[in-house]
């Protein structure tokens, strides 16, 4: 899912209309994805390996049948040497099937737990504030919005000067809008609802006062 020119220019024009009304600045940041989620392949791989190592103990005459498919066909059961070596080799071939597997990105993205997608994107999104937005102002009155579009997740940032007055809960009805917008495939559309949300807030806490003074971009950056 990319934003075409039109839905960066509808973003960025409710930037600037936000604006008009407050000291404060709005950044607005959209990414296809967090997070590339490799080390959620190595933990399912893992999980996979041992799973496959639980099942050939729960059923150990499976390894006794493929040692005599394999090596001997006379024999009863297998020595306990081959036996190690039938489950090592089995856990090995699992887990490279499992990580082959799980190169498919909309698989692994699929198999990541709702909670380490919240947190990847949240603390990519503290880096992008962090690097571009925070204390660049001069009452450190920034606020970033970030969406995620695979995670269908979105977090707002708040610049010190906001966060010491105004409360997190504040920005539930921006959030809810936006995400409510990419479950329906309109991105643009739930970022520029939230930008306006946003400016409502800080319009209300940061007031413009004098002339406007314009201290990070209004457009859209797309990642």
């Amino acid at each position: 899912m990319r934003l075409s020119e039109a839905d960066h220019g509808r973003v960025t024009a409710a930037v600037t209309q936000a604006e008009t009304t407050t000291t404060g600045e709005i950044v607005t940041i959209v990414a296809r994805q967090s997070d590339a989620y490799h080390d959620v392949s190595l933990q399912w791989s893992v999980l996979a390996m041992l799973l496959s190592l639980a099942v050939l103990a729960l059923h150990p005459v499976a390894a006794d049948q493929i040692y005599a498919r394999l090596v001997d066909p006379w024999a009863q059961s297998a020595p306990q040497g081959a036996l190690f070596a039938i489950a090592l080799v089995l856990m090995t071939l699992v887990f490279l099937g499992m990580r082959l597997l799980l190169t498919i990105p909309a698989l692994r993205l699929a198999l990541t737990p709702g909670a380490t997608k919240s947190r990847r994107v949240r603390r990519r999104a503290v880096m992008l504030f962090r690097a571009g937005a925070e204390k660049r102002t001069r009452g450190a009155t920034g606020v970033l919005l970030y969406l995620s579009l695979a995670e269908h997740r979105a977090e707002i940032v708040a610049d010190s000067g906001i966060h010491s007055r105004v409360p997190n809960e504040i920005w539930g009805a921006a959030m809810a809008a936006v995400l409510t917008a990419v479950r329906d495939d309109r991105p643009a559309d739930g970022m520029a609802d939230a930008v306006a949300q946003i400016g409502t807030v800080l319009a209300e806490h940061f007031p413009r006062t004098g002339a406007a003074i314009n201290e990070l971009p209004d457009r859209l950056i797309e990642l």
